[in-house]
């Protein structure tokens, strides 16, 4: 019946065509743990010493700050619960616990969703670019460059690289939708379902059982004729 599925097509046990998807899963979590980590090290070392991230408006030229105490605190969450899904993920792969994954599987497609909103607003909003361009602090790197680029052009390399981001974000989903349909299929595996005439199901034990051998007498020792 999972052959016969419209996503069949899409189900490989490969992953990065080296590996398998078990083991890209927990490449994935790790590296995805590893980055959230060095990010919640920023994190912290900002709210110790707060005025070294601190950009205050004359310097963005606008009402705000760029990291205050409570958008520290929200980013801060963030990454501790990024980090709780990533460890997650890894053990659920290592382990073969499918349920473990499925957070993380929901955080690549509510990711996937809203980097593919962006690429709809560039597309229905091409002016929307230069604006945010202008609102970039004066010091920025190269901003004078990017904005001398034709705006059509800038719109063209900006959808570029988010379909190239995309493309590459949708890989890792099947990746990882593909590990969870593994275990998930080898845990399901492990029991076999005898249906009786009268539409009872009677779980078997596995062939490697012990006690399905030791009911039976041996067999009468072979005597010539």
């Amino acid at each position: 019946e999972m052959l016969s599925s419209p996503w069949a097509r899409f189900y490989s046990n490969s992953c990065c065509l080296c590996c398998h998807v078990r083991t890209g899963t927990i490449i994935l979590g790790v590296w995805y743990l590893i980055i959230n980590s060095v990010v919640l090290l920023i994190l912290l070392s900002a709210l110790t010493d707060p005025d070294q991230y601190h950009l205050t408006s004359a310097e963005l030229g606008g009402e705000f700050e760029f990291m205050d105490d409570a958008n520290m605190c929200i980013a801060t969450a963030i990454s501790l619960l990024m980090i709780l899904i990533c460890a997650m993920a890894t053990y659920g792969a290592y382990k073969q616990h499918a349920a473990w994954i499925i957070p993380f599987f929901c955080y690549q497609i509510f990711d996937f969703a809203l980097n593919t909103l962006v690429a709809i607003s560039v597309l229905v909003y091409p002016s929307s670019i230069q604006d945010y361009l202008r609102q970039l602090p004066n010091n920025f790197p190269y901003k004078e460059e990017i904005m001398s680029v034709n705006p059509t052009c800038l719109v063209v390399i900006i959808l570029l690289f988010i379909s190239i981001i995309l493309a590459f974000k949708g890989y890792l989903i099947s990746c990882v939708w593909n590990c969870y349909r593994y275990i998930n299929g080898r845990n399901n595996s492990d029991v076999l379902v005898y249906i009786t005439t009268n539409d009872t199901a009677v779980l078997l034990p596995p062939y490697d059982d012990p006690g399905n051998g030791a009911a039976k007498d041996p067999p009468p020792p072979y005597v010539s004729a």
